[in-house]
C-alpha cells in the first residue's frame, strides 16, 4: 500500500477504483459514491487538479483555494497529498466538526467565514473570502467548481461504470449542488449508450438552483443559493424540491432497510428514486448516485438530539411530491415537470 510520503511524490493520476451498484428494495439501483475515500468529489478533485497541472495553471506545490461544503474539500485534501499542494478550503459554519477534523488531518487548512453575505448568503461569503486567500497566497489556484468545465467532465469515468454495471439505464437521479456531476453523467451516457436517458434533478428547498427564492437551509451536499454555470438546466426532464424532514427520514429508513445509506443528498436522492420506480412502468430501470457515506452525518441526520432540535422527526411529511405551482412557496417535496431540451 503507498503511503502519503510515496502518493506526494507521484505525478501520475491516481485511479479510484469503481464504486459498487445496490438494488434497492424500493426497486432502483443506488450507485455507492461513499466507497471512495472522500466521496464522489473525490472524481472532480482529482481530476481537475491532474488537467490544471498538464495546462501549467497550476504549479507545482502552488496553493490550491476552494469554497465547499465539505465534501470536495476532502477530494481536495487527497489531491493535494497526491501532487504535493497546500490546501485551503473556505467554509462556513455548518461545516460538520468530524470533516473539519478529517480535513486538518489530511493537511488541509480550513478557513470558517463568520457572516453570511447579505446579497448572496454562506456560498458568496465563502466566495469572497476564497477572493482574498487568492490576492495574498502566492501562485494560489482556484479550481472553481462551481463554472470550471474539468469539474462535469471528470464524472464521463462514473458513467462508464454504470453503462457497464447495469447496461440500459431509463432514468438517472442526481442532487443538484454545482451541477457537476448530473451534467457529467448524463451527457455521457446520452452519447455513448442511453441517448433518450431521463435525468431527474433532486434540489433543496430554498435554493437557487431551478428558480426558487433562496433563503437559509439547513441541508448541505445539495442545493445552492449562488447560480452554479456547470447546471445543465437544459437536460433535465424534472426536479424535485426536498425539504429536510423528508431527506432525514429517508435516510434513516435506507440505512435500516438496506444497511446502505448517507446524509442529506443521499436520503432526498433515495426518497424521489422510490417515489420514481413505484410511480413508472414496471421494467423501468432507475439508477440513483449515492454521492456520499454516513460517516459524517452521525452528529446531524443520524443524531436524535439534533434532528429534535431542528424538528425533523415529528410531524408529518409528504408521502409523495406535490406538483409545483408557480407563485407559490415551495416548503416540502415538490415536483415540476420541465419538458427538456431535446
Amino acid at each position: 500500500m503507498q503511503t502519503s510520503q510515496t502518493l506526494s511524490r507521484s505525478r501520475e493520476p491516481l485511479s479510484l477504483s469503481a464504486t459498487p451498484v445496490l438494488w434497492t428494495d424500493d426497486g432502483y439501483w443506488a450507485k455507492l459514491e461513499g466507497f471512495n475515500f472522500g466521496g464522489i468529489k473525490d472524481r472532480t478533485a482529482l481530476y481537475m487538479v491532474e488537467r490544471a497541472r498538464a495546462r501549467d495553471e497550476l504549479r507545482p506545490g502552488a496553493p490550491v483555494v476552494e469554497s465547499t461544503s465539505g465534501t470536495l474539500g476532502l477530494g481536495l485534501a487527497l489531491a493535494g497529498v497526491v501532487h504535493g499542494h497546500p490546501v485551503h478550503v473556505v467554509t462556513d459554519p455548518g461545516l460538520e466538526p468530524i470533516v473539519e477534523r478529517m480535513l486538518v488531518a489530511h493537511g488541509a487548512r480550513v478557513h470558517v467565514v463568520a457572516e453570511p453575505s447579505p446579497r448572496g448568503g454562506w456560498q458568496q461569503a465563502r466566495m469572497d473570502r476564497v477572493a482574498e486567500l487568492l490576492a495574498t497566497l502566492d501562485g494560489a489556484w482556484w479550481p472553481n467548481q462551481y463554472q470550471n468545465p474539468d469539474n462535469p467532465a471528470a464524472y464521463a469515468g462514473l458513467a462508464a461504470e454504470l453503462a457497464g454495471q447495469l447496461g440500459r439505464i431509463d432514468v438517472l437521479v442526481c442532487a443538484v449542488g454545482t451541477g457537476g456531476h448530473s451534467a457529467g453523467i448524463a451527457r455521457e451516457l446520452r452519447r455513448t449508450s442511453t441517448p433518450a436517458l431521463e435525468l431527474v434533478g433532486v434540489d433543496s428547498i430554498r435554493s437557487s438552483v431551478f428558480g426558487l427564492e433562496p433563503g437559509e437551509r439547513l441541508m448541505r451536499g445539495l442545493g445552492s443559493s449562488i447560480h452554479p454555470g456547470n447546471v445543465d438546466h437544459a437536460a433535465f426532464d424534472e426536479v424535485h424540491w426536498v425539504a429536510p424532514a423528508e431527506a432525514v427520514r429517508s435516510a434513516r429508513r435506507l440505512a435500516s432497510r438496506q444497511f446502505a445509506t448517507g446524509g442529506w443528498s443521499v436520503g432526498a436522492v433515495a426518497l424521489v428514486a422510490g417515489w420514481l420506480a413505484r410511480t413508472r412502468p414496471p421494467g423501468t430501470r432507475i439508477a440513483a448516485v449515492f454521492p456520499d457515506g454516513p460517516q459524517r452525518y452521525f452528529d446531524t441526520v443520524f443524531n436524535d438530539a439534533y434532528c429534535a432540535a431542528h424538528g425533523l422527526l415529528d410531524g408529518p411529511v409528504r408521502a409523495e411530491p406535490a406538483p409545483y405551482a408557480a407563485g407559490t412557496e415551495v416548503e416540502g417535496w415538490t415536483r415540476r415537470v420541465l419538458g427538456r431540451v431535446r
